[in-house]
């Protein structure tokens, strides 16, 4: 296990989150080893300030400008010492700082990829759990990392459950590996075994309910399409430097092997673990040390059944739009992840049915063209031009759909 020494100084992005709260589940059976330097949400001041409370950053980010009154108003009420700033661009000035060495990177959304940058940009070492940031810029983010030394860690369980097979360190990698195939694995989200013609009319509260994983909205909305699982292809082809056709989607719903890598000579390496966010954290947080936690093992005995099955591209189309985007170019890739987080908010908020996801963000898709991106700042040109194209598309859509959706 080796001998750890040195403490190390956390930002926890999104720590109000499902990732941010199990990073400090870690942090909190590891306070020798970790400190956390700053603590920032979007909007959750109440849970900010308890967390607070309990670790003690430098600074609170309220993302949102408009809640920063609140929250330092309620800091001063607590006579908490504690620098408060807001805004998406404090993240970019405290993932900066000198005496930070650990990014963790929870915010859902493209909004986390500007702070991912900087971050990196500082030589800093940043676990990555929202893919959105490496699937817009994973070229460009790789790139960064290695010009300036800087680490990039993988912290959603399929990537992480990569990263563990390979037989290379940490990022950057070579596309010489001796890799097969990746095999990325899927539960198939809640709607799995649900009738087709069922889905038309599945309600947010059904699509949300994940059934292994406990997950913010947006990210569930993903697992049930599975663009989630498209999003990470495209994450891996960046991050692992490999090539598309060497990437495959796996269904698996018991959500115990993670991930697994096959290699020319024969062997299929696999990831196992209860389902359970900690575990990657936590590895990714030692690494390259393995350190005790107090988290479940996995026991074989109780294991009856392992199941795998390829992805029936029919019910999941939105996999398919996925791979159909990187043979596509950069720019496709970028208009793809926009335009459903478009989509999916106007799911969320009760504007389409569920069936719709993919048939709005497929016409879209249809339309858009853009140049690819020759850089971080024209990845956020190409973003901004498909959110628009995504929006003027769901106005037509809902003009024509209106009198229908529940």
């Amino acid at each position: 296990m080796g001998v750890i020494s040195d403490k190390k100084f956390v930002c926890v992005l999104g720590s109000t989150g499902s990732i941010g709260l199990s990073t400090l589940s870690v942090i909190d059976q590891q306070s020798d080893r970790f400190q956390v330097f700053a603590l920032t949400a979007h909007s959750n001041i109440d849970l900010l300030v308890a967390q607070c409370h309990i670790y003690h950053p430098k600074y609170l980010v309220i993302t949102d400008p408009d809640l920063y009154q609140a929250l330092l108003t309620k800091v001063k009420a607590n006579c908490l010492d504690v620098a408060v700033l807001s805004g998406p661009e404090s993240l970019n000035e405290i993932v900066s700082h000198d005496d930070v060495d650990i990014v963790v990177a929870g915010i859902v959304g493209a909004v986390g990829l500007d702070s991912i940058y900087h971050a990196l940009c500082q030589s800093k070492t940043v676990l990555v759990a929202n893919k959105e940031p490496l699937v817009m810029a994973g070229n460009f983010l790789v790139d960064v990392a290695k010009k300036n030394h800087a680490t990039i860690l993988p912290i959603d369980s399929e990537h992480n459950a990569i990263f563990q097979c390979l037989s290379q360190s940490a990022p950057p990698y070579s596309s010489d590996q001796g890799i097969l195939k990746i095999l990325l694995t899927a539960s198939g989200g809640p709607f799995l075994n649900t009738p087709m013609n069922e889905l038309r009319n599945v309600s947010v509260s059904q699509a949300i309910k994940h059934p292994k994983w406990n997950m913010g909205k947006k990210i569930s909305i993903d697992s049930a399409t599975m663009m989630n699982k498209g999003l990470e292809v495209i994450e891996a082809h960046y991050l692992f430097a490999a090539p598309v056709d060497t990437i495959e989607v796996v269904v698996h719903p018991q959500s115990i092997v993670h991930s697994m890598v096959q290699y020319v000579d024969g062997s299929t390496l696999a990831q196992l673990a209860n389902p359970d966010m900690r575990v990657p954290i936590g590895h990714a947080l030692n690494y390259p040390h393995r350190v005790r936690l107090n988290v479940k093992p996995l026991s074989l005995e109780d294991i009856s059944t392992l199941q795998f099955q390829a992805p029936d591209f029919e019910r999941f189309p939105c996999l398919l739009l996925a791979y159909e985007s990187l043979s596509k170019g950069r720019a496709a890739v970028v208009g793809l992840n926009a335009i459903n987080e478009v989509v999916v908010d106007a799911f969320l908020e009760k504007k389409i049915r569920f069936s719709d996801i993919s048939i709005l963000i497929e016409s879209v898709m249809d339309d858009f063209n853009a140049p690819n991106p020759n850089s971080i700042e024209e990845v956020f040109s190409v973003n901004a031009v498909a959110r628009e194209s995504a929006l003027e598309g769901l106005s037509k859509f809902k003009y024509v759909e209106s009198k229908e959706v529940r």
